[in-house]
């Protein structure tokens, strides 16, 4: 039986590496036939509404992006395959970043379910959907590590942790990519932004980042890498620079480590106008020179910069780019257009296109994920409300069809949106007095009434939060307290006396302390997409229990930014005590007492951490053992506990694996998540769980910026969070 498992292995491998070299092949007949104004072409890609069959029958398009029509599509491609000369299929992308037409929460709410599993099969589904449209290609998976919520993108990605964002890019590429590539029904996934966009100053779009190079490898290229042999098919530059150096004309970051050490050799695209954009960085002196930087560092299409089909026939010219660099580029494109069946399937079927757009299939799965990603952070026993009772809905997120969506939704209806109003009248008598029009309204006229609308209902929810408008891209903020006269109506809310839960929808953690203060339950949304308000109104009613995980610390003000749970520790670490400014006796003189690392006015830690979230049960780990506590560096340690349901929902409990290297060659972070798993327990139920952790995981870049496993102490914990555990023993020796 072995024999034969062996055989069909060896056999599906050999016909692998036959597709792979009937591929190259094929990519090497057409490169040898086409000019060189017709490779230059393959290089660039333009926005379709930049596009025109001209230029499509010229050969001067690679590839198209933001055309969402079946029929368009096939008109492109039709100029594309019959009237060019060389008949080179387009290859068509957008930016399907949590859903096409099915939109599931933001990747940051994606991330708090810690389920790749539902993950990969979000990503399947939009690739479903947007595929029948004749788009092949998504700007997706975003890799950046973010840990500062000032930063808009933050709602892009899966936070602040390099194991948790692995896990969740490997997961969307699968989904994206599915099991062969020439399949109708696939898109090609695309890393971004390659690298450290999310470490940008100040929290600010397109600023610069200073990272070290031991930090970039230890935090922020891990996710990628875990992509690149994941079997992505593309990555993108980012716009910032990195130490000085803007990404795209980064020859170290893509040409050494991406294709040098980590062995990758897909196709490489620039972020919109991010090579014409190294002019404006200080890095090329002209368009001219920024196509040859571009060049140089290898990247292989050009994206709405103009910067390839403009200038680099005159840079071969001049003898100043290769053309060898060019037809490696172009062996990238055309390979990959082979990969996705382009050239023997470039049409869609136009009567397909859409067929299982918001089919009851992907609502379901949009529901769970909804559901899965909600984190409740507090519950003084208001929650879940019994059905049928009389509940005041009120708030500017209420029924909010298309913010409810969140960023990055080109393509979502609103009108097919459930709204959290829209569900809860399924289940309670609902009296609805929105109060604010929109999430920055400071019109308070309304706020009078609200006491005598309380008066008629058993308790008063608050939808908060902020438009979609507000995060993603170019939408940085200074202050993340809750926009308009949110906080003043809560003030109101709290004021009548009955019982009061806030519902927050957001694209990213907010400050927002003393508004859960006053809530007797708060449960947090980062926007939760199509199906968000009939997952809200399950988990208030108790039809489904809130399981979801902070994938980011949350701050009690802005000023704690950069802030995040595995940060490495300090010569004088905080050791709990907190002096507070109104604690400090006036004309105090100078002291040492409570020189900690902490703020006078904020404390120490975060207001939630990460992997915080509570459930409508409660959850006890016991019996927590280790297989060794003295390992080799071949060793594999095996962590085994029992996670007992004590409480009276059956419901999932996401238990978490930490580990401390205690002494290091640099300075080590205090704890670093290692594994994580869902478990879903009936009430009273226990079960019996193992974590395996190679010891090799444990390897690091040290001191030598060498990738190695040093020996010495380290500590675990088995806990549902970055803060909770006993903490364990445990040694490497070599």
């Amino acid at each position: 039986m072995k024999f034969k498992y062996l055989m069909l292995g060896l056999a599906c491998v050999a016909l692998s590496c036959t597709k792979t070299s009937e591929i190259d092949r094929k990519v090497d007949d057409l490169l040898s036939r086409m000019t060189l104004e017709e490779k230059i072409g393959q290089m660039n890609q333009l926005d379709y509404g930049s596009v025109n069959d001209g230029l499509i029958a010229a050969g001067k398009v690679g590839s198209v992006l933001n055309c969402v029509d079946a029929q368009k599509v096939n008109a492109m491609q039709k100029v594309a395959v019959e009237q060019s000369r060389l008949g080179i299929p387009l290859l068509v992308a957008r930016d399907v970043i949590h859903g096409f037409h099915t939109i599931f929460p933001i990747p940051l709410g994606q991330a708090a379910t810690f389920d790749p599993a539902l993950v990969e099969q979000g990503a399947r589904i939009a690739a479903v959907e947007a595929s029948s449209y004749g788009v092949r290609w998504t700007f997706s998976p975003m890799l950046d590590i973010a840990r500062d919520a000032r930063w808009g993108r933050i709602a892009e990605g899966s936070g602040e942790d390099p194991y948790l964002t692995c896990l969740m890019g490997q997961a969307m590429v699968r989904g994206y990519q599915g099991d062969d590539l020439s399949k109708p029904n696939t898109m090609a996934a695309c890393a971004k932004h390659f690298v450290g966009y999310g470490a940008s100053e100040g929290g600010r779009d397109y600023n610069t980042a200073n990272i070290p190079e031991r930090v970039l490898r230890n935090v922020y290229l891990p996710p990628f890498e875990a992509a690149a042999k994941s079997g992505a098919c593309t990555f993108m530059t980012s716009f910032n620079d990195v130490n000085g150096v803007p990404s795209t004309g980064n020859r170290w970051l893509l040409d050494d480590v991406l294709r040098g050490e980590w062995g990758w050799d897909g196709m490489i695209v620039t972020d919109w106008n991010s090579a014409g954009e190294l002019i404006a960085h200080g890095f090329a002196s002209n368009l001219e020179h920024a196509a040859q930087l571009s060049l140089d560092a290898g990247v292989d299409m050009d994206m709405m910069a103009y910067a390839y089909i403009s200038n680099l026939e005159k840079l071969i010219e001049k003898g100043e780019v290769k053309q060898a660099q060019i037809d490696k580029a172009v062996r990238r494109i055309l390979k990959l257009k082979f990969e996705l069946g382009l050239f023997d399937n470039p049409y869609v079927d136009e009567s397909f296109a859409g067929s299982l757009d918001y089919c009851p299939e992907h609502l379901e799965a949009a529901r769970k994920c909804a559901v899965e990603s909600a984190v409740l952070l507090k519950n003084e026993g208001a929650l879940p409300i019994g059905e049928g009772k009389t509940l005041l809905v009120c708030g500017p997120l209420a029924d909010a069809p298309a913010d409810q969506l969140g960023t990055w939704c080109f393509d979502g209806n609103p009108e097919y949106t459930l709204t959290p109003l829209q569900a809860l009248r399924k289940y309670y008598k609902v009296l609805y007095e929105p109060m604010l029009a929109y999430s920055r309204d400071n019109n308070v006229s309304a706020f009078p009434k609200l006491r005598t609308a309380a008066s008629k209902a058993d308790a008063i929810v608050l939808f908060l939060g902020e438009e979609a408008i507000l995060s993603g891209e170019a939408h940085c903020l200074a202050d993340l307290h809750l926009q308009g006269a949110q906080s003043e109506l809560v003030d109101y809310a709290a004021a009548c006396g009955k019982p009061l839960v806030l519902v927050v929808m957001a694209g990213r953690p907010l400050t927002i302390e003393e508004e859960i203060g006053l809530s007797d339950a708060t449960l947090y949304c980062f926007h939760p997409g199509t199906m968000g308000g009939q997952a809200i109104a399950e988990l208030i009613s108790g039809r489904e229990v809130p399981s979801g995980k902070l994938p980011v610390c949350f701050a009690r003000s802005a000023g704690q930014y950069p802030l995040y749970y595995n940060r490495p520790n300090t010569g004088r670490p905080n050791t709990g005590h907190e002096l507070l400014l109104d604690q400090i006796p006036l004309n105090a003189g100078q002291t040492s007492t409570g020189c900690q690392s902490y703020y006078l006015d904020a404390g120490y830690g975060p207001l939630y951490t990460f992997g915080y979230g509570l459930s409508y049960t409660t959850f006890d780990y016991a019996n927590v053992k280790l297989s060794k506590t003295e390992l080799k560096p071949s060793d594999v340690l095996k962590v085994d506990f029992d996670l007992i349901n004590t409480g009276s929902y059956d419901a999932d409990e996401v238990p978490m694996l930490f580990v401390q290297d205690v002494t290091g060659s640099i300075v080590r972070p205090v704890k670093e998540l290692k594994r994580f798993n869902r478990v879903h327990l009936k009430a009273g139920q226990s079960q019996h769980i193992r974590f395996e952790l190679p010891v090799k995981e444990l390897a690091f870049y040290g001191i030598n910026d060498k990738f190695a496993l040093e020996s010495g102490e380290f500590r675990l914990w088995v806990a549902p969070d970055a803060a909770s555990g006993e903490a364990f023993n445990f040694k490497v020796i070599k």
